[in-house]
C-alpha cells in the first residue's frame, strides 16, 4: 500500500524548564509519517522545502527514519517555517509560529504543482490534517480537494484529522468551509471533541457524525479515567478507553502518533476497535517523553497482526 502524508515540517524550538531552547524539526503530519514509517508502513511525505541548510537537514533526518522523499519539492530562495513550543507543569503545550513565507505554503501553486497533484492521485491512502488545510489558501485548497476527489474516483482513500489551530486561519468562516469540504472527502476521520468545539461550537460532533456510515470515524474525547476513542464504522459504535498513562511529560504529538498507530494497525488488518487500542498504546508512550519524537527503543511492541491485507 502506498501512503502519503501532506503538510509542513518546521524548525522547532522547544523551551526547557530553565528557559533554554533546543532545536529540532516538527509538524503534525510529519510526526504521523515518522511513526507510520517506524511501524513498517511505506510512507512518503508530500511538502515543499527551501534550498537552505535547515531544509537539507530536515530531508536527511526524514530519510534516516525511512520516510520517502520523492514528493518533497525544493523551492529556490525559500526556507521552512519556525515555531516555539512552551510546555506547562501539567505537560500541556502552546505553540508560537513564524511561517508566513514558508515554502510548504506554495506546494499547490508554484511551478511543479501539477506534477505533485498527478503523483498524489496514484497513492492508495493520503493523510492530511486541518493544519495542512490552513497552509494553502483558497486556490491551493481547491487544487488539493480536486486531486483528492480524483484519487477517490480511482479507488484511493483519504484520512483526515481535524487538527485545528485558530491562528492559522484568517477567519472562522474560511475554516468552516475548508473543514466541511475535507470531511466530505474523507474515508477515515480522526476528530477530537476539543477541535470540534473550537471550530463548530455545540454542533461540532454533528458536523462529523453526519458522515457516519460513509466514513470510518474515530472521535476522541476525555473520560474520567483518561482519553476515550469512540469508534464508529458501519453500524458499530464502540468506546475504546486508553486508561491512565503511566506518566505525562509532554503531550506534543499525542494525536499525531494516535493517527499513525490507528492507520498502521488498520493497514495490517486489525479491526477498528483493536486499531484504536493500538493507537492509544503508541500515544501513551509518546506523551511519556519530551518532544514529538520518542527514542526508537521507547516504541511499544506492536500487537499480533492477523494474516491478510488491511481494510
Amino acid at each position: 500500500m502506498r501512503v502519503a502524508c501532506i503538510g509542513e515540517c518546521m524548525v522547532e524550538l522547544s523551551e526547557r524548564p530553565d528557559g533554554n531552547l533546543v532545536r529540532g524539526f516538527g509538524g503534525d503530519t510529519l510526526n504521523t509519517a515518522l511513526y507510520l514509517a517506524r511501524l513498517g508502513v511505506a510512507v512518503d511525505y508530500v511538502t515543499a522545502l527551501g534550498d537552505d541548510i535547515w531544509s537539507d537537514e530536515m530531508a536527511a533526518a526524514w530519510g534516516r527514519e525511512g520516510i520517502g522523499l520523492e514528493r518533497v519539492r525544493r523551492l529556490q530562495g525559500r526556507m521552512p517555517g519556525l515555531y516555539i513550543i512552551r510546555t506547562d507543569a501539567d505537560g500541556e503545550r502552546s505553540f508560537h509560529y513564524w511561517r508566513d513565507r514558508a515554502a510548504a505554503r506554495d506546494l499547490f501553486t508554484e511551478p511543479g504543482a501539477a506534477e505533485t497533484e498527478a503523483e498524489l492521485e496514484r497513492y492508495d491512502l493520503v493523510y492530511l490534517s486541518g493544519i495542512s488545510l490552513s497552509l494553502y489558501g483558497e486556490t491551493g485548497r481547491a487544487a488539493l480537494f480536486e486531486t483528492l476527489a480524483r484519487l477517490r474516483d480511482r479507488g484511493g482513500r483519504v484520512a483526515f484529522d481535524t487538527n485545528y489551530r485558530p491562528r492559522g486561519w484568517p477567519d472562522r468562516d474560511e475554516a468552516w468551509a475548508a473543514f466541511r469540504a475535507a470531511l466530505a472527502l474523507a474515508d477515515v476521520i480522526f476528530a477530537s471533541a476539543e477541535d470540534l468545539d473550537w471550530l463548530f461550537g455545540a454542533a461540532g460532533e454533528d458536523e462529523v457524525l453526519r458522515h457516519r456510515g460513509r466514513a470510518e470515524i474515530v472521535l476522541k474525547t476525555s473520560g474520567a479515567s483518561g482519553p476515550v476513542a469512540r469508534v464508529l464504522h458501519g453500524p458499530a459504535d464502540t468506546a475504546v478507553p486508553a486508561g491512565r498513562a503511566a506518566r505525562v511529560v509532554d503531550t506534543t504529538a499525542a494525536g499525531d502518533s494516535f493517527a499513525a498507530g490507528y492507520l498502521a494497525a488498520r493497514i495490517a488488518g486489525l479491526a477498528p476497535e483493536a486499531a484504536a487500542a493500538e493507537a492509544h498504546r503508541l500515544a501513551g508512550a509518546v506523551i511519556g517523553h519530551r518532544g514529538a519524537v520518542i527514542p526508537r527503543d521507547a516504541m511499544p511492541a506492536p500487537a499480533a497482526r492477523p494474516p491478510g491485507p488491511g481494510a
